[in-house]
């Protein structure tokens, strides 16, 4: 296992859409091993594969950590496709391993349904609502290049913009790996 940079806030392939995984490789199986464990290193739930620089449509979601989650499993999803949202849009707080020591409040619907191959490249589809659809939603606006920053509007956007700059130039201190030197969007 290996811990894996993560990469801040507006890197270039965190803004880039990711392209599908082609079939099943040991570099895949390796790849989701070090997100699993960089994920848990950093404290986070959720982890795109273009937060650790790869460009590839996946990401890992471990709950467990969450009170009233103990219980469930981890997913892995390869190639995810939302068919389908429904439900009241919820607010709750978000926060971001990209984007570090910035939590805000972003409203999403409780409800979805989603089509992905899992770690053994076998096709699957999940309803999920609440919590985990949330989830799944934050990691799969990464893959099309969003941060749960971009839906902040008006004075919410401008009090977090410090911050955002902040992470750009490497200013934040955290306590986990984080890529330097990548680049950024201009």
């Amino acid at each position: 296992m290996a811990l894996l940079p993560i990469y801040p806030y507006d890197a270039r392939v965190l803004r880039e859409e990711t392209r599908d995984v082609v079939g099943p490789s040991p570099v895949l199986t390796g790849l989701i091993v070090n997100m699993f464990e960089t994920m848990r290193v950093a404290g986070g739930i959720g982890l795109a594969a273009n937060q650790v620089g790869e460009g590839s449509s996946l990401f890992v979601i471990d709950l467990r950590p969450m009170e009233g989650f103990e219980e469930s499993s981890p997913l892995v999803m390869i190639n995810p496709v939302i068919t389908d949202m429904w439900g009241e849009e919820i607010g709750y707080e978000e926060g971001c391993l990209s984007v570090p020591n910035v939590r805000e409040e972003v409203f999403r619907p409780e409800k979805l349904h989603i089509r992905y191959r899992d770690a053994s490249y076998q096709e699957q589809e999940l309803e999920a609502d609440d919590f985990l659809a949330r989830v799944i939603q934050h990691e799969y606006d990464h893959l099309r290049g969003v941060f749960f920053t971009d839906y902040l509007r008006g004075l919410r956007k401008r009090l977090v913009m410090p911050v955002l700059k902040k992470i750009r130039s490497g200013e934040t201190e955290i306590d986990y790996p984080m890529a330097t030197d990548v680049e950024l969007v201009s």
